[in-house]
């Protein structure tokens, strides 16, 4: 045996009662779990005594913005020190792949504020990629932090086949969107993700996300939907999805499942009912939440959907012309534009939390009321002024989330862990750097809302089983040896609002493939991740 772990508390992530166990690895795998009393101890080259720690599978952050980060930052601390040894990326319909040049360039900038890398900046990433193939090629060239496995992203997709046109595709158009969906997933792409609060994606009307479900189902994939609405509208938009998913008979997984904003108070319950209701009618659903209240997004992205249409260039001639502005800002303020979730912007719970250009550090940190009074200015002026100056590459914490919605859409059986973690900017939301010991930290140890291997089973079985990976996600013996180490008794997310980048404590130790990523609380210099990739369904 390569390696053998004496005496840890096996949380084995099925749910079940935690054990004591030594566990050996051999190969990349578990290769025997041995309890005291079960035949002989265990020997290896490599002993790691655990001394009472908890063992359990590594966390799965079913809803991560790493796409470039794996690419630029072989450390990648921000995750494997949580011991996420897993992530999936190409989230809410924007990413990197399938593009040409021209929707590169485009969805750079659009997603700047999530990855950097906007066009005409210095980058640290060499884009030798065109689709999602050439995309986990490249992340298994390079060596990666932790693995990573890849969703489809619609809004890029419809970018390339339609562009930022407010419009339903023609049939030529749906044609190419569905010859492109079945690429990324032939090349290994787990599903598809959209973001339809986000331009252009948000423009396919419900029928055109519905045949593009029915070719991610023909392959066994899911689709992760950044929905329409988690404000005004958001029971309905939460319908949509599970409607179109059931016509297309397609599994779904519903991103950062929330109820956000003032109108949704104390509502979750009406979602879970629902959720219920689909489930007990045979529909296929999971979900993944963060453990916070704000949430965290760009600062365009509230703008409304017609201001966003042509794309970037298009959105800052818009932002020129003080007749268009005035009429974006009464949408905004007064009607609730669609990008705000249909609620009026309240520019009190709008932080700043990133800037692409230095010259606006001074404006991180603040909500854009507080600068806004500062400059002796309206709010709507100062947010003009950022966008503007930043070239829409302002990253914000959005104040508008409710502590009794987030406890209860954690407890239902169908929840996943996600950290919706944005690396970007001088000051991130600290869930990129701590959701998965907050879970174990808080709302565990400190309250109560799960027990300690149910929720373990939220941050490992439950999404393995969701992405059909049939040797993760459990400590069994045959499964791969992606494995993390903490005490139960100390783990916490170091990260806080006001310092973000802090790593968390209690977790000495992370293993991916038996190799050890984190060792005895740092960062070794392995790099242990590959992309993961669909796997085959009735051999396709």
């Amino acid at each position: 045996m390569d390696t053998v772990i004496r005496g840890a508390r096996v949380v084995d992530g099925s749910g079940g009662p935690s054990y004591v166990a030594d566990v050996a690895l051999d190969d990349g795998r578990i290769a025997a779990v041995r309890t005291e009393g079960d035949g002989p101890r265990l020997s290896a080259r490599h002993t790691l005594d655990a001394d009472g720690l908890a063992l359990a599978p590594g966390f799965i952050d079913m809803h991560a913005h790493s796409d470039l980060a794996l690419l630029r930052d072989p450390d990648h601390s921000a995750k494997a020190a949580q011991g996420v040894t897993l992530e999936v990326v190409g989230q809410d319909g924007l990413s990197y792949a399938p593009v040409d040049d021209r929707t590169l360039a485009d969805v750079r900038q659009a997603i700047a504020g999530w990855n950097g890398a906007a066009p005409g900046a210095p980058s640290d990433v060499d884009f030798d990629w065109r689709t999602v193939g050439g995309y986990l090629d490249r992340l298994d060239r390079q060596g990666i932090a932790v693995n990573a496995a890849y969703l489809v992203p619609q809004g890029t997709v419809r970018m390339l086949a339609v562009g930022w046109e407010d419009r339903p595709a023609t049939a030529d158009e749906l044609t190419r969107m569905r010859q492109l969906v079945t690429e990324g997933l032939e090349q290994g792409a787990v599903g598809m993700s959209s973001g339809l609060t986000y331009t252009p994606g948000m423009y396919a009307p419900t029928a055109e996300l519905t045949a593009l479900c029915r070719v991610v189902a023909h392959h066994g994939g899911y689709y992760c939907p950044h929905h329409r609405s988690y404000g005004a509208g958001a029971l309905g938009a939460y319908e949509e999805m599970v409607g179109l998913c059931r016509e297309a008979g397609c599994a779904l997984h519903l991103a950062h499942a929330t109820m956000n904003f003032g109108v949704n108070k104390g509502r979750a319950p009406e979602l879970l009912t629902l959720l219920d209701d689909a489930l007990a009618a045979g529909a296929d659903i999971t979900l993944d939440t963060y453990p916070y209240t704000p949430g965290c997004t760009t600062l365009v992205a509230m703008l409304p959907s017609w201001a966003s249409e042509g794309g970037p260039d298009a959105v800052l001639a818009r932002l020129a012309d003080d007749d268009t502005c005035a009429r974006v800002r009464h949408t905004m303020e007064v009607e609730g534009a669609d990008g705000c979730h249909g609620v009026p912007i309240e520019w009190d719970t709008i932080e700043i939390s990133g800037v692409t250009d230095d010259a606006l550090r001074g404006y991180v940190g603040r909500t854009v009321a507080a600068s806004a009074r500062e400059r002796g200015e309206e709010p709507f002026t100062t947010a003009r002024r950022l966008l503007t100056e930043d070239r829409l590459g302002t990253t914000i914490l959005q104040h508008v989330g409710h502590e009794e919605n987030v406890r209860a859409i954690m407890r239902h059986p169908v929840h996943t862990g996600g950290s919706d973690g944005i690396l970007q900017g001088a000051k991130p939301h600290p869930r990129a750097y701590g959701t998965f010991p907050h879970y174990l930290g808080r709302y565990v140890r400190e309250l109560g809302v799960l027990s300690l291997e149910e929720c373990v089973a939220h941050l490992t079985s439950r999404p393995a089983a969701r992405l059909r990976l049939p040797d993760r996600g459990l400590v069994r013996e045959g499964y791969r040896a992606d494995l993390v180490l903490f005490d139960p008794g100390t783990v916490a997310a170091g990260s806080t609002f006001e310092e973000p980048r802090q790593l968390p404590v209690g977790v000495p130790h992370v293993l991916i493939d038996g190799r050890p990523v984190i060792r005895d609380g740092r960062r070794t210099d392995v790099l242990a991740g590959r992309s993961i990739r669909r796997t085959p369904l009735n051999g396709r």
